[in-house]
């Protein structure tokens, strides 16, 4: 922290060397500008890094003489140690300081300077660390933060602390916070001012820079940005594909499981990045799939479970659901460990090229948690420790404890006005600088719970994004459940724009086919739209995503390989993964040589795939399912980055003539022919249903034909449209 007298860090003879030059104004509370300064000295604090060992390799250099100090915390525990560096030559920084402004949020570029601005309602002290770079060097060595204090009566506007610092570089500067507050839990709180916090407006993340890397694997995560680089050019002929809904055929993959593999072929230095993905368009191309929805690629850290011992801690976070920050692409999956600025430029890259191939991109986002856990083993890196009250939802009649409608121990207060603009602030973000189609909502029922938990009918957060015009071009699809049982397939509040997974239309599909009784009403509800679902106000049939198969749960081979989950490899006793997998073996659990059997199985596979593409609604198929990928019976796969996860490219070659080929030609065949894609609800006169037997529960065949209406666009009489009719 500033403190404002010197002996309270060091000696006077020391205090020359570190001098910063802040402003000094007078006490006005609302001040909104960034004002004219007056120079003021005062001590400038140098402190080892506060967010713990393990540094990325990026810091502040110390140099000579050091004056170490170890104060405790505001919990009373031992606090890491300063340090204070004393100069051979004494040397003034020099900076100036100015109250700054409250808008926007996060760090912007102003005419007086760099502003920071963040928000805590309750928290009593804010500090602002930052690492600067050293001039001619690429890297930092592992040492200290600057650490400016700043004055509520000068640098706060509301709840909104904020400064402008004049001549900060502009780029590659790693900043955070300490902020401290009330320590009373039972109400909610969890300031501790002894760690280093990450701006969730930070637009880019620094930490470590290779996936997995197990020698970074305590790395620390900081802010930063980037005001020096030209902006991305899209070129001139650019357009996003802008393809109709009902139009979509969505392929759920994984950036890095997609070309990690060695079997694809890549450069190691661009395997599992997003420039890989670019190297395989041809495949989606070939495949016929005309849109890709991205499993998390906001900034997250893959070694979660390896903070601690625990029975997971043999597994690295490779779904990516544990977000740290929501403006921050992934920067691991940057090639050649380029760093945040490189993820960001080859994230629009991915997008340009996928975009010029016709497919459109789609983000699976994550807003009912982060990854900071629960109370019983935190993991405080931002918005716990700046205003737990605000951004989590709290049970104040049991003691402050944390919400847990996630399963993942918090649930963040998306309904809160603050969290609520953060969450619009994001897609915003990722609509204007990464020029994204749409978004899947992850458990999106915790979207629809008030501040106490509590499910409301018109959620604020559910309109607003339904509503906001930078988003109205953009695909909003809902994972209409949540872990505390708020199931809300064909009831999800929609306001006639959201889409949704089709739970009970994955479920039904299943039972069908693997020959449950009793079902043959129920499929054929689902492959005619689920009208009994979403024929309501202006809803239509492609606000039904349909889906056999996705990321959780089992691979469409698993499917109709295992009765059962295998999930024993992620060291939670077989607890973990769902238990109802509407799954049939076909007559041998995992795999075998059986031919017999093994026919059977990609019969069926086949079977899945083209009820899905006949039928009414938007289809979405998981990634390797084009080639028989399998799991080996693990239904959550979420920490193994291995093979079971990875896209086999091999395999892809061996089943191309066959299994692929049918996967291809049957998406080009739904494409290529309307019936599949009508604008509304099916009437009488689409579909004619051979069956009057729909009463006899044993009976398992159905039989239907969809109407064709030829039209003439010219109505010219001598085409063979106008012949026909």
């Amino acid at each position: 922290m500033l403190h404002q007298s010197l002996p309270l860090l060091c000696d006077s003879k020391i205090a020359d060397s570190i001098l910063l030059s802040v402003s000094h104004f007078s006490n006005n509370n609302n001040n909104n500008s960034i004002g004219s300064s007056r120079v003021l000295d005062v001590g400038l604090k140098f402190s080892k890094q506060s967010s713990g060992g393990g540094s990325s390799g990026r810091g502040f250099s110390s140099k000579a003489g050091v004056k170490t100090t170890t104060t405790p915390n505001v919990y009373g525990r031992r606090a890491q140690e300063s340090v204070v560096e004393q100069e051979e030559a004494p040397q003034k920084l020099g900076f100036k300081t100015f109250p700054g402004q409250a808008f926007p949020f996060g760090v912007s570029q102003v005419e007086n300077g760099i502003n920071f601005a963040i928000f805590s309602q309750h928290a009593t002290a804010v500090t602002l660390c930052l690492s600067l770079p050293h001039r001619g060097k690429s890297e930092r060595t592992d040492g200290g933060m600057i650490e400016v204090a700043l004055d509520p009566k000068v640098n706060k506007t509301g709840d909104i602390w904020h400064i402008c610092i004049e001549d900060l570089p502009r780029d590659d500067v790693l900043y955070g916070y300490r902020i401290d507050g009330p320590r009373d839990w039972r109400q909610g709180h969890r300031f501790d001012s002894s760690i280093m916090l990450i701006d969730p407006y930070a637009k880019l993340v620094e930490g470590r820079r290779f996936f997995g890397d197990a020698s970074r694997k305590l790395s620390k995560f900081y802010g930063t940005y980037d005001f020096d680089s030209l902006p991305f050019d899209w070129g001139d002929d650019y357009k996003p594909p802008n393809i109709p809904e009902k139009d979509l055929v969505i392929y759920e993959m994984n950036v890095r499981a997609f070309t990690v593999d060695k079997s694809s072929g890549l450069d190691p230095s661009i395997r599992g990045s997003y420039l890989g993905v670019i190297e395989k368009i041809p495949h989606l191309l070939e495949l016929g799939v005309n849109a890709v929805e991205l499993l998390p690629v906001f900034e997250f850290d893959e070694f979660e479970f390896q903070r601690r011992p625990n029975p997971r801690d043999h597994m690295i976070n490779t779904w990516g659901y544990s977000t740290i920050n929501f403006f921050a692409p992934m920067n691991r999956y940057a090639s050649r460990g380029g760093g945040p600025r490189n993820a960001s430029r080859e994230f629009k890259e991915m997008v340009k090229a996928l975009h010029g191939a016709g497919i459109e991109v789609i983000l699976d986002v994550v807003f009912n948690h982060s990854n900071e856990a629960d109370d019983k083993n935190p993991f405080t890196t931002s918005f716990r420790g700046i205003d737990n009250k605000v951004y989590y939802m709290v049970d104040l009649s049991n003691n402050g404890q944390l919400l847990n409608f996630s399963g993942c121990g918090n649930t963040l207060n998306c309904n809160h006005p603050v969290v609520m603009e953060l969450i619009l602030d994001s897609l915003r973000h990722w609509v204007i600088e990464y020029h994204v189609d749409g978004f899947r909502f992850d458990l999106a029922s915790v979207l629809c719970r008030g501040t106490d938990g509590s499910p409301l009918d018109a959620p604020p957060i559910i309109r607003a994004i339904a509503k906001d015009s930078i988003l109205s071009r953009c695909k909003i699809i809902a994972e209409p459940w949540d872990c505390g049982g708020l199931y809300l397939v064909g009831n999800f509040p929609n306001w006639d724009r959201w889409a949704e997974w089709n739970g009970k239309y994955r479920d039904d599909i299943r039972k069908f086919i693997k020959g449950d009784s009793g079902m043959k009403g129920s499929f054929a509800t689902r492959v005619a739209g689920s009208a009994d679902l979403y024929r309501a106000n202006k809803r239509k049939p492609c606000h039904s995503v349909n889906f056999v198969i996705a990321h959780d749960g089992f691979t469409l081979r698993d499917l109709v390989s295992y009765n059962f989950k295998h999930n024993d490899a992620n060291g939670e006793g077989g607890n973990d993964g769902c238990n109802d997998n509407f799954s049939w073996n076909c007559g041998f659990e995992g795999e075998t040589d059986d031919h017999n059997i093994k026919a059977l199985r990609f019969r069926q596979m086949k079977n899945f795939h083209l009820a899905l593409m006949i039928s009414q609604g938007t289809p979405m198929m998981l990634m390797g399912d084009e080639y028989g990928h399998t799991r080996y019976g693990n239904n959550n796969s979420y920490g193994h980055d291995t093979s079971i996860n990875n896209f086999q490219w091999g395999l892809l070659d061996a089943e191309k003539s066959s299994h692929f080929r049918f996967f291809s030609e049957v998406i080009k065949f739904r494409q290529t022919h309307g019936v599949f894609t009508h604008d509304n609800f099916l009437s009488e006169n689409d579909v004619t249903w051979h069956e009057n037997n729909w009463e006899n529960h044993e009976s398992k065949f159905l039989a239907f034909t969809y109407e064709i209406l030829l039209v003439c666009q010219l109505n010219c009489s001598s085409c063979i449209y106008c012949f026909l009719l």
